[in-house]
């Protein structure tokens, strides 16, 4: 059995030397990612046609995509500097958002040569304080394989989780600030 990871490089953008200069006010609860049907395994998922997922053999994630995703989402939030905190669920603190990730999908896509990762999910933002979602959006990141092979899958998986978190992580801050400036 072959067991992989997901893991983007670090930010080498100066994104980490930033943040330490900003510092936000308000705390985030992150909730536990929710994957969509099929997707909440270990096992990694392909596609040979439309509509028909299936798993390779001897090819696995160390966990679930969610679960990995979990901690590498709240650290690239951390690292963003828009909040004085950032907390799993887990958590019993009073927070003043929630982020809640669902409908999370990975898979190598193979109708296509090469053969390409796709990641989704939907996200949602709640002000805990006004008791209202003040944004909600899917997001997509397509990834071409450096080859047809379930490990040409995992770096491209890795590029497209890396790619993904920079949108999520500047929609969550553009939410945050429309909020603010609409809030009298």
């Amino acid at each position: 059995m072959h067991t992989y990871f997901l893991n983007p490089d670090e930010p080498s953008d100066g994104t980490t030397e930033q943040a330490s200069r900003k510092e936000g006010s308000a705390t985030l609860l992150v909730s536990p990612p929710q994957a969509k049907a099929g997707f909440d395994t270990t096992r990694m998922a392909y596609l040979l046609r439309s509509h028909e997922v299936r798993y390779f053999a001897v090819h696995q994630w160390a966990d679930t995509p969610g679960r990995m995703l979990a901690p590498i989402l709240r650290r690239d939030l951390e690292q963003a500097g828009t909040w004085r905190a950032v907390v799993q669920a887990s958590a019993a603190v009073r927070s003043d958002f929630r982020l809640d990730v669902d409908q999370l999908a990975l898979l190598q896509d193979f109708t296509t040569r090469p053969s390409h990762i796709r990641l989704t999910l939907s996200a949602q933002l709640v002000d805990l304080k006004g008791q209202q979602v003040i944004g909600a959006r899917r997001f997509d990141a397509i990834e071409a394989a450096t080859s047809d092979a379930p490990y040409g899958g995992v770096e491209a998986a890795n590029r497209a989780l890396s790619k993904l978190l920079d949108q999520v992580v500047a929609w969550i801050d553009a939410c945050v600030r429309a909020s603010a400036s609409r809030t009298p």
